[in-house]
């Protein structure tokens, strides 16, 4: 069977942690994943439950009061909309 390469994008702690667990399995990463992608392949489904948790109203709320406390402590919490936009703009400029 013929061989093709797979690159994947990971944070680097992340990446450090899964190899040496990989390695504690007697077994390095590519493995890992092979085996991953085989069990995916033949049950046709991800092998272990994805799920966020549940967020109530009061979780959100929480979060905005949050916010609004950080933005009032970093002296930003009273930038005009377009002021808003434009930090927006200048980050997503940023992204690799």
């Amino acid at each position: 069977m013929s061989q093709a390469t797979f690159s994947v994008r990971m944070d680097e702690g992340l990446k450090r942690q899964f190899d040496g667990l990989c390695q504690e399995f007697g077994m390095n990463a590519s493995t890992a994943i092979n085996i991953f992608a085989r069990a995916v392949v033949r049950q046709r489904r991800i092998p272990f439950e994805i799920a966020a948790p549940e967020l109530t109203r009061e979780d959100g709320r929480r979060a905005f009061h949050a916010l609004r406390a950080q933005a009032q402590a970093n002296g930003v919490s009273d930038l005009p909309l377009e002021e808003i936009n434009e930090e927006i703009r200048l980050a997503r400029e940023e992204r690799p």
